[in-house]
């Protein structure tokens, strides 16, 4: 069976791979066999991911790409293409919150700022999944072959308290990849969701985590709502992506969501 997990001869493209999430998954998919492309902003990390691959027998290559930039999206792109050829894989993993997108305990809905909405929208929605599969997609598209995975949260279904726009955000990816799925399927290219439940990141750690390891109020309260009774590892996506990303294994897997959450979204009272 291992053939069905063979990603030999694949090219997969991960925004988000210069960070923890997008770094496990681009590991993974270079492990399964595919040429991997980390793209991102920050190239001192990037340039890590990819020497972290190569050392374990991969093959990859750092891109700089700003995801809200479509010219930096099709340079990146293109590079990609001449380097490893046609993209088969994209992995739409960059994105996340920001605090003026957040209301504060006892805060107000009605006074959150629309500049902060706008901005965790753009974030997760326009530059970490809309620009992405426009301008990759188009590409896939025309080869009439490819796997787009996009990154959505268990906030897409389940709203989390205070991170409104977060919520809102990652719901529209969400609903965005099932219209992909029914648009594309007829041309070749498969769209699908992970959605992952809570796995301790530098963007989320204090919230979830105290310095000296014990959990946060928060946090506490998240793993009380989990079945498995712990956070994630960043490992545990591997996977889902790898499955998701195989011609072969999810030939017949389009418009779905996989949650990798420990129960999480099981529990009701």
């Amino acid at each position: 069976m291992t053939h069905l997990f063979d990603l030999s001869g694949e090219v997969a493209a991960v925004f988000g791979g210069t960070g923890v999430l997008g770094g496990a998954m681009a590991d993974a998919l270079a492990a399964a066999g595919a040429a991997v492309a980390v793209l991102g902003r920050n190239e001192e990390r990037g340039r890590e991911r990819v020497r972290h691959i190569e050392k374990a027998g991969g093959k990859a290559l750092f891109v700089a790409a700003d995801a809200m930039n479509p010219e930096s999206l099709t340079r990146a792109r293109d590079t990609i293409i001449s380097h490893f050829g046609n993209i088969t894989v994209l992995v739409n993993g960059a994105g996340g919150n920001k605090p003026e997108g957040t209301v504060p305990p006892g805060g107000d809905f009605c006074k959150l700022p629309l500049d902060g909405w706008n901005a965790v929208f753009d974030l997760n929605l326009v530059g970490g999944t809309l620009l992405p599969c426009q301008i990759f997609g188009e590409n896939m598209v025309a080869a009439g072959k490819g796997s787009i995975i996009n990154i959505a949260s268990m906030a897409s279904v389940i709203p989390l308290s205070r991170v409104v726009a977060y919520s809102a955000s990652k719901a529209a990816v969400l609903n965005l990849t099932l219209w992909l799925a029914r648009e594309w399927a007829p041309k070749g290219v498969r769209v699908n969701a992970i959605s992952p439940g809570f796995f301790p990141a530098e963007q989320n750690r204090r919230l979830l985590m105290n310095e000296d390891g014990t959990y946060t109020e928060r946090g506490q309260a998240i793993i009380s709502h989990t079945p498995m009774g712990r956070f994630g590892n960043p490992e545990e996506l591997a996977g889902a992506v790898i499955w998701l990303a195989s011609p072969k294994a999810s030939s017949f897997v389009t418009g779905q969501n996989i949650l990798v959450d420990g129960g999480f979204s099981a529990v009701t009272i």
